[in-house]
């Protein structure tokens, strides 16, 4: 069966809201019992998961904010936007839910880089970690794949470029990256179009995609996140997507001791929208698994 939607302006109206460092961030959290943190990619927002959040929250305390410079979040032009920093805005997030438990991590695209830092402070004592699941992310830079806009972007005229982006330029760049047989509905397109637009957000998409060179940064560290034992990690991806599709499978599988994978094939870039019956059937039985997980000495602050 087909899970049920949840319409863009239903889902607005269900979003509380928090101010970090200054700047207002909408949140969304529903459900009881363990603590699971959604983290979406780029360049959408925590609606991704609109098909996923119903039957996630029956089961878990499901928490997802739309991250600074992302949907109906503040989108200040003049700051410089970091991965490092949405990492300090999910511990915040979770603090001021006064959350102390160790949380699991559902994590896609961008979102996926933001996971791999929590990681990294995982393994640092400064949170505690129980589980990830990446959807389709950028785990290993060398192995990423970017457009062409993306690359416009990062280049000298970004800032134009960004700018003169419009609905138009999201659909010819979406279409590539979905399966063949999974591309949104115009209305969805809609949707994706206006949380992009919201709060003057083309203005300061070259600032955001400096994500991709601040990967390439972080990259020993972040891959050594993957690689230490103690959280349970599954990777699902789906296999047609350009530019972290199944290619990036085959390099976790090199580089990540004992990987778990799950490759959905005719999948593109949005597993979660594409395929989300999958994507729950194979997250739920990662969860109902046997954990190894190896809780830590924290001290949250």
């Amino acid at each position: 069966m087909p899970l049920a939607e949840i319409p863009l302006c239903v889902w607005r109206t269900r979003s509380q809201g928090f101010t970090f460092r200054g700047q207002s961030i909408r949140y969304w959290t529903a459900g009881q019992g363990e603590p699971l943190l959604l983290l979406h990619g780029f360049p959408t927002a925590s609606w991704d998961w609109h098909y996923l959040w119903a039957p996630l929250t029956q089961r878990f305390r499901v928490v997802a904010c739309d991250m600074l410079g992302f949907g109906d979040s503040a989108k200040p032009a003049d700051h410089d936007y970091s991965l490092l920093e949405q990492a300090d805005l999910q511990q915040a997030l979770l603090a001021h839910l006064h959350i102390d438990r160790p949380v699991h991590l559902l994590a896609h695209d961008y979102g996926g880089s933001v996971a791999q830092e929590l990681l990294a402070r995982h393994h640092e004592r400064r949170l505690e970690v129980a589980s990830c699941v990446f959807l389709n992310s950028g785990l290993f830079p060398e192995s990423c794949r970017v457009l062409l806009v993306q690359k416009l972007l990062l280049s000298r005229l970004g800032w134009l470029v960004g700018r003169s982006f419009g609905r138009d330029d999201l659909v010819r760049n979406v279409t590539q990256i979905y399966g063949p047989c999974t591309h949104p509905s115009e209305s969805a397109l809609d949707d994706y179009w206006s949380l992009i637009a919201s709060n003057r957000g083309p203005r300061i998409l070259h600032k955001l995609v400096s994500f991709l060179p601040e990967r390439r940064v972080q990259r020993e560290r972040w891959v050594a996140a993957l690689q230490r034992p103690g959280v349970p990690l599954r990777f699902i991806n789906g296999a047609v997507d350009p530019l972290s599709g199944a290619h990036m499978v085959e390099r976790y599988r090199e580089i990540v001791p004992d990987p778990d994978t799950v490759v959905l094939q005719g999948i593109g870039h949005y597993p979660h929208t594409e395929a989300p019956v999958q994507v729950l059937r194979h997250y739920l039985a990662f969860r109902e698994q046997p954990m190894s997980y190896v809780p830590l000495k924290v001290a949250w602050s």
